[in-house]
């Protein structure tokens, strides 16, 4: 793609995908300070600041590895919990810190343990329920441990093999939840004589129906049922009854959010997300609210912080091409003022609108999806005909002057959903020049049981062709160009991108995989211990290697048993130390493609998990794979410069590929930052 004097100067990756200034603000429980995630010497640490003091903060936290991704207050206002792990393990640690004397305390100081705080009282804000599988690696026990000596005591058992529970107010264990053999689920209440079964529910609603809280008197819960309907409602159960009342529902999708008063836990709102989210009150205060807000900050906020007596919250707002930014607001008169924004960096640059979009599978399916467009040659949002970023389901898209490179960007999980907002991926792909298009697949999560059902068996079969059905509309709609669209996505988006070179490999020029699975088999044989709890609902919807007839689907279904069909260049990337994707995952796709001299190019980070939490890695990672799609399909690039500085970035195969990578790892290997990094940087001399 030749550069033009029109075109938007490039946004910096270090903007986008670096660390950010300011993020995830928290009120203290009584009001009195703010806490926040920023960085330290370069890592995320826990700040803190007297409210409405914001510039004085200080941090109360000394992370000098992976940094911290998530804290929560403790209810005596005075202690902050976060966690953290290894390396990317996902052995998580909860640790406390006392916000006045900086004391921290490791509270589950266990190797190889994975801790959950489940619940968090103001009636009992001394002390933290935790979940830990010490006993057993497959099931999770519960403990008491005081927030600020680490005493623990064993308050639950697990004899049951619950994969989870609920709490009340005094923090006692009220509901637990157990999967069934045929993949469904049933919910336990607590009584006098023990555990006795509440409810259960069938393997077409184990995605959609889960209990969310005790609340205040511990005679009822709320949960969100699809029991007797398609979308997921929000239902208030009678614990002793069993008796059940819907409290709010939608027949567009599942309701995805409730707000609770912080001390009944009553709730106040349920957030429906399609197309965009909308709120609707339960409460005719916070109808007031929702309007306040909406009329200060636009539709898409929400609430991620709540003072004790539910006076002053904060409040985020994630718009497409808004950074995203936290304000205070104060009930009492409706008070909105701004906290920070998450990445002031981005305020200025060329950012580009979301288009949300209802497009239809060939076997009629809504697939609610999401088209990002570059900057047209005119500065304008896009040339041609077309509607506002927030178009409805029959609104036409924006086109682009002429068709483009196209990047097919396909979410995790895959029982997860995309979503409208600020999305870093897509902001940096249209400013290299690329339309980038998110598809909800059959199997995505929000859009009702039927269509997460849809998913069951069709990994590589309808769900793979979902997303061709929505590549085809983009190339009949004239914006993407057939012969330059790329495949590219992390987890099961990575194990879509190996699908579609193994399995099309004449409709894609190239693919990303980040962290994806390359063999069916193994990978179910390999998933963390701790998620024996879901095993047979996995395995009912994926492929049961038990049988003879699941081993023969799952070997039908991996992209390892078609790897000689791949003609297409290939990024993996992935990290050493993942639980859920082990490293084997790419190293066989890998070594079978370099055995059969197939196009690939592995980076391997040795101190990261699922996904890559240091920002050094994803800055060094990020800038391999703009190389890589600036190769394939032609787009623009930064060149990647220090961009290795600080990461742990291994190159197993193929650097030759990527512009430049060659001469960025020369210039790296003795530099200050791999010497610190001593397996950084490598170049396997094979290739």
């Amino acid at each position: 793609m030749a550069l033009s004097n029109s075109q938007p100067h490039l946004i910096p990756r270090t903007a986008l995908f670096g660390n950010p200034v300011r993020a995830q603000a928290r009120l203290s429980p009584d009001g009195r300070y703010i806490s926040f995630l920023a960085p330290k010497n370069g890592v995320l640490n826990v700040w803190l600041a007297p409210l409405g003091k914001l510039d004085t903060a200080k941090p109360v936290t000394d992370d000098k590895k992976r940094g911290i991704r998530q804290h929560h207050w403790a209810d005596d206002g005075r202690h902050i919990l976060f966690l953290q792990d290894e390396g990317g393990d996902e052995n998580w640690r909860v640790y406390s810190v006392d916000v006045e004397s900086g004391k921290q305390v490791d509270l589950t100081p266990l190797d190889k343990v994975h801790a959950e705080i489940v619940g968090l009282s103001h009636e009992r804000p001394e002390v933290a329920l935790i979940a830990l599988n010490d006993r057993t690696p497959e099931y999770h026990d519960l403990y008491e441990i005081n927030i600020a000596s680490g005493e623990r005591k064993l308050v639950e058992r697990n004899d049951q093999e619950f994969a989870g529970y609920l709490e009340d107010l005094q923090l006692h264990p009220r509901l637990a939840v157990k999967t069934l053999p045929d993949g469904g689920g049933e919910i336990y209440r607590k009584t006098a004589k023990g555990w006795e079964s509440l409810l259960k529910y069938g393997r077409d609603d184990s995605l959609t129906t889960r209990p969310v809280i005790v609340e205040e008197g511990g005679n009822s819960a709320l949960m969100l049922s699809s029991i007797g309907r398609d979308k997921a409602a929000l239902v208030r159960v009678d614990l002793a009854s069993g008796k059940q009342a819907v409290v709010g529902e939608s027949n567009k999708a599942d309701v995805s959010d409730v707000w609770l008063e912080p001390r009944t836990r009553k709730p106040q709102a349920f957030a429906v997300e399609y197309l965009t989210t909308e709120i609707a009150p339960l409460v005719p205060a916070v109808g007031q609210d929702i309007e306040r807000l909406k009329a200060a900050l636009g539709p898409q906020f929400q609430v991620v912080s709540r003072t004790l007596d539910d006076t002053k919250w904060v409040v985020a707002v994630d718009d497409p091409i808004r950074v995203v930014s936290s304000y205070l607001y104060e009930r009492d008169g409706g008070k909105v003022t701004k906290l920070f924004d998450q990445r002031p960096e981005l305020i200025g640059e060329p950012l580009r609108p979301m288009q949300p979009l209802e497009l239809h599978s060939r076997d009629g399916l809504p697939l609610v999806s999401y088209l990002t467009l570059p900057q047209g040659p005119d500065g304008s949002r896009a040339t041609g005909q077309g509607a506002t970023a927030h178009s409805g389901p029959d609104a036409a898209p924006d086109r682009p002057a002429s068709p483009l490179p196209l990047v097919l960007d396909v979410h995790g999980g895959p029982w997860a959903r995309d979503s409208y907002g600020f999305n870093g991926e897509h902001q940096w792909l249209a400013n290299r020049g690329y339309a980038v298009l998110s598809v909800n697949y059959r199997g995505s999560t929000g859009f009702g049981k039927k269509f997460i059902n849809a998913g069951d068996h069709e990994w590589a079969r309808n769900m793979h062709n979902d997303l061709l059905d929505a590549v085809d509309w983009a190339i009949k709609e004239k914006i993407a160009q057939p012969d330059k669209v790329a495949i590219y996505g992390g987890s099961y988006g990575g194990y879509a991108t190996l699908v579609g070179l193994t399995f099309t490999p004449e409709r894609f020029a190239c693919g990303v995989d980040i962290v994806g699975p390359s063999n069916l088999f193994t990978l179910l044989n390999s998933i963390p211990p701790y998620w024996k709890s879901f095993y047979e609902d996995m395995v009912r919807r994926i492929g049961d290697p038990r049988t003879v007839e699941g081993r023969e689907l799952l070997k039908q279904r991996s992209p390892l048993t078609f790897v000689d069909r791949i003609s297409k260049p290939l990024l993996i990337a992935q990290g050493a130390n993942d639980p859920r994707v082990k490293q084997a995952e790419a190293d066989q796709i890998a070594e079978a493609m370099r055995a059969r001299h197939l196009p690939v190019t592995y980076v391997l980070y040795p101190d990261e998990g699922h996904g890559f939490a240091r920002p050094q890695n994803r800055i060094a990672f990020y800038a391999v794979a703009e190389g890589f799609l600036h190769k394939c399909l032609g787009g623009r690039a930064e060149p990647i410069g220090n961009d290795f500085a600080g990461s742990s970035l291994q190159v197993k195969a193929g650097a030759d590929y990527v512009d430049g990578l060659p001469q960025a790892l020369k210039a790296m290997e003795a530099s200050p930052e791999a010497r610190q990094h001593p397996d950084s940087v490598k170049k396997d001399e094979r290739h």
